[in-house]
């Protein structure tokens, strides 16, 4: 029998992943300084960009606002905008680090579209391979991922300041 160790998990598992105290994620995060705990790879404006901590596949990036807001139509424009300028920047950064053949971008708007966060809008970057969907996903319900979020944090946070200078 093979065993896929992925000890990560285990925060999801018991508690979703959320914050000390409880509240929303997405507002406790950007509080916390930038770093392999808070995950946050990039600082704008309106939006910060964070490695999801339970991803789809390796380099899977959100974008979230700052303003804790659960419908994209009350996003203020500036916010929106931003938000795009980010996903391509993400594009670019995860292009150069781990060369993937496509991506996924979308938000899960509500509890019923499969939001895990559904009260803080979110924009997924997913990047894609051919294959990365296999039998541990489709009948293990299981992801297997080839790095630690830490090095992938360090990877991608890297690549964004070479690419684009320091944080806003």
């Amino acid at each position: 029998m093979n065993y896929v160790w992925a000890p990560w998990r285990m925060a999801y598992i018991e508690g979703g992943g959320q914050p000390p105290g409880g509240g929303c994620v997405f507002c406790w995060a950007p509080t916390q300084p930038d770093g392999p705990e808070n995950l946050i790879v990039y600082r704008a404006k309106h939006n910060y960009v964070i490695l999801n901590r339970f991803p789809y596949t390796g380099g899977h990036l959100m974008i979230v606002p700052y303003e804790h807001i659960d419908d994209l139509t009350r996003l203020p424009a500036a916010t929106r905008a931003e938000m795009m300028d980010l996903a391509a920047m993400a594009l670019q950064v995860l292009r150069e680090v781990y060369h993937p053949q496509g991506f996924n971008l979308g938000m899960n708007l509500g509890r019923v579209a499969g939001a895990g966060i559904a009260d803080h809008v979110h924009l997924h970057v997913v990047p894609r391979w051919a294959g990365d969907t296999n039998f541990m996903t489709t009948i293990g319900e299981t992801r297997v991922l080839p790095e630690s979020l830490e090095r992938t944090y360090e990877r991608l946070r890297d690549a964004w300041q070479r690419l684009f200078g320091q944080r806003s």
